[in-house]
């Protein structure tokens, strides 16, 4: 598989499609690039679509430091640059949406389009960090299958989780957490629990950008992604019936529909030359 060296880590990344135009997939806490194969699999026929794995989480490597969200975005701007790729447009997940903050705001040559799938601009609550902290301190001692039951209600929204048409799914999901690495996992969820807010600075935004919430995200809440909309002048909100913080797993169709919809747009693609 194919991986790049950049800032002391080996960074793991996929491409599928071929095209004048890339669209870069950036994902979410405690899982990998694969979370967006749904979008992927539809998109890669018209884009070129690279997924990567950010530190510690799916095939990329375990780094003893590296996870705060300032480093993570310098990983995430070298490997732009060193796949040569930019401008591309960028779509990110949470996590993964909390870097594209940062590029639109700090290197906005690089990106096209943003789209941000449940995504938030701040800080977190000092509540929701004790609550991270226990079941980081849990995961450490006693593995990741014993705080599984805790974190799928934080991940995915009701209507998925209480679906029995969708139960090999969850269950496909709840796996994938836990075979995470738990030092690597732990590590990642202290870095991004941690984070500062950027809130004040996203009024600089000039990029296009689309922000998709669920309507059933208990991560976070939805008046984040409003305050995100009226601080964007160019961007537009679409909050998700049936969907919490993983949309495009809970709501793959949905969700791939608004990117192709939005991505067009802004994209050279099928356009005259």
């Amino acid at each position: 598989m194919p991986k790049v060296q950049i800032n002391g880590a080996s960074i793991h990344y996929e491409t599928l499609g071929s095209s004048r135009e890339t669209i870069v997939f950036a994902h979410g806490l405690l899982w990998s690039g694969r979370i967006f194969d749904g979008q992927i699999a539809a998109l890669k026929n018209h884009y070129r679509c690279i997924a990567f794995d950010f530190r510690g989480q799916g095939q990329t490597e375990i780094t003893r430091t590296g996870y705060d969200m300032e480093t993570l975005y310098s990983d995430t701007i070298a490997l732009v640059e060193s796949l040569g790729v930019a401008p591309c447009h960028f779509v990110g997940l949470s996590m993964g949406g909390m870097v594209g903050l940062r590029m639109a705001i700090r290197r906005p040559e690089l990106i096209k389009s943003l789209s941000l799938l449940a995504t938030p601009a701040d800080a977190e609550t000092e509540e929701k960090k004790k609550r991270y902290r226990l079941l980081i301190m849990i995961a450490r001692l006693f593995g990741l299958r014993v705080v599984a039951n805790r974190v799928m209600p934080i991940m995915f929204g009701k209507t998925f989780l209480n679906d029995p048409g969708r139960a090999e799914q969850k269950k496909q999901w709840r796996e994938n957490f836990i075979a995470n690495h738990r030092i690597g996992i732990s590590r990642a969820v202290m870095g991004v629990s941690t984070r500062a807010s950027i809130f004040d600075e996203i009024n600089r935004i000039k990029t296009p950008t689309l922000i998709v919430m669920g309507d059933e995200d208990a991560a976070i809440p939805i008046e984040q992604a409003k305050r995100i909309n009226s601080q964007i002048t160019n961007s537009k909100l679409i909050i998700l019936p049936r969907a919490g913080h993983t949309p495009g797993v809970e709501e793959p169709e949905a969700v791939t529909r608004l990117l192709e919809d939005f991505i067009s747009k802004h994209s050279l693609v099928n356009k005259a030359p």
